[in-house]
């Protein structure tokens, strides 16, 4: 397709983008366990310590599950502790699949997310459904935990082009970060930022041609 920016590439983030955000959501799970501290690290938008090693791939879910329970003394299983983590995110809409499909057939597509093993799981399975698989939407998936980068350090962008062998010039990244997309810029990358969750849709359809 052409367009007027001549984007061949199309890199997505995943939270806040293909799926939605509930802080109050992902608290309640975490109060109901008992796990008071972790709660607040959500309510707080923490990234860092016990949220940074698991996004970055330092410690491994049973690590995480472990330390949540040192920290709040409580004494769930890993199965529950996982399943409150995941209430962080929704399901992705089957509008947003159908439309990542779509352009798939038109440009390079891939996903480059600041997540961790508990939520990718979750959502590989939103990728699954009705038969699909993780590459009929994207030729590559770049995820921070795998890679042990994270957005918006300049060296996690690096790798997605050298690996993807993309020109930044010809690439759009869509993330809800602005920090991310400043970031993306300053390595000549055209970016989206997405406030609403849903925009990137229309704005890939009327400047784009999607």
């Amino acid at each position: 397709m052409n367009n007027e920016n001549n984007i061949k590439n199309i890199i997505f983030d995943m939270g806040g983008v293909l799926v939605g955000l509930n802080a109050r959501r992902c608290i309640d799970a975490f109060l109901a366990l008992g796990a008071q501290e972790i709660a607040t690290y959500v309510e707080e938008h923490r990234t860092e310590d016990l949220f940074l090693d698991i996004e970055l791939g330092h410690i491994t879910t049973h690590d995480f599950c472990d330390e949540v329970r040192r920290l709040t003394l409580c004494d769930a299983a890993d199965e529950q502790i996982v399943a409150a983590w995941s209430e962080l995110t929704s399901v992705i809409p089957d509008e947003k699949l159908a439309m990542l499909r779509t352009l798939n057939q038109h440009y390079r597509m891939f996903l480059l997310s600041n997540t961790n093993e508990m939520h990718w799981l979750k959502h590989e399975r939103d990728f699954l459904r009705d038969g699909h698989r993780v590459e009929d939407y994207f030729e590559h998936v770049f995820l921070s935990y795998e890679m042990q980068m994270k957005k918006p350090d300049a060296e996690i962008f690096e790798a997605v082009l050298s690996q993807a062998g993309l020109n930044a010039e010809e690439t759009l990244f869509i993330d809800d970060s602005l920090e991310n997309c400043q970031a993306a810029e300053r390595l000549g990358i055209h970016t989206l930022h997405e406030t609403t969750g849903h925009d990137w849709m229309e704005t890939l359809k009327t400047t784009y041609h999607a």
